[in-house]
């Protein structure tokens, strides 16, 4: 997003502030091979679908995200972009 260093790192310690960070596990790897498995995803959508296991380990079941596109193959997620809140 154009941001400098400095920038990027005050914005990751209000977002650190503001959210719970999800902790990772053996559950969130098992998720992600079969959601891999089961939309056959390839590339750098893999990203996408390690996203998509930890939020379905947690519960979380809404995203906001510029590239609402890249969880089409997800219908059980709701995705927000920023222009719709």
């Amino acid at each position: 997003m154009g941001l400098d260093f400095d920038q990027t790192y005050r914005r990751l310690r209000i977002v650190e502030r503001l959210f719970d960070i999800l902790p990772d596990s053996a559950e969130v790897l098992g998720q992600w091979r079969a959601l891999v498995l089961q939309h056959r995803v390839h590339g750098v959508q893999v990203h996408d679908a390690r996203l998509v296991a930890l939020m379905n380990v947690h519960g979380v079941t809404h995203l906001l995200t510029l590239n609402p596109r890249d969880f089409g193959r997800f219908p059980h997620l709701t995705v927000v972009t920023p222009d719709q809140i």
